[in-house]
């Protein structure tokens, strides 16, 4: 009897012991790493007024992203995530290296921002503005049918 006494309390033991290093491992924290930025001793190599999109492409690669105003100039964009037990993951760094090109396609300013100078931007509103305020549409049926002209509609 004293022997199953025992075992049970071994069992409960190790049972307290994986619930809580699943606990423990659930509650760290997880960074991730999106998009793509050009290493510093890259970006000093490349010289201002002579390098041309062709040899920035071969020195640091293809950006994440360009923009259509301008000549479409380059941009790099990286960013780290942390992501820690239920909490909404939060953005911890974000790094924007920004190649300007002329019309001739060769580089004029290299400029690496940071998270500290971003801003939030709404890209796109798409509010539809309506003198509709809680009708439904059996109630728009019903309101409309008074104003339904017999004559008109069968054409007489």
């Amino acid at each position: 009897m004293r022997h199953g006494t025992k075992k049970q309390a071994s069992r409960l033991v190790k049972l307290v012991a994986v619930t809580t290093l699943l606990i423990v491992a659930g509650c760290s924290e997880v960074i991730r790493n999106h998009g793509y930025i050009p290493i510093e001793d890259d970006l000093q190599s490349l010289t201002v007024g002579v390098d041309t999109r062709g040899s920035v492409e071969d020195l640091v690669g293809k950006p994440s992203s360009s923009g259509v105003l301008r000549g479409g100039d380059w941009f790099y964009v990286g960013s780290k995530v942390r992501h820690y037990a239920y909490k909404k993951p939060t953005e911890i760094d974000r790094q924007v290296v920004a190649l300007r090109f002329d019309e001739d396609e060769v580089l004029q300013n290299v400029e690496r921002f940071g998270l500290q100078d971003g801003r939030v931007v709404a890209l796109s509103r798409r509010v539809t503005e309506t003198t509709i305020r809680d009708v439904t549409f059996i109630r728009q049926i019903i309101r409309n049918f008074g104003r339904i002209d017999l004559g008109e509609a069968v054409g007489g």
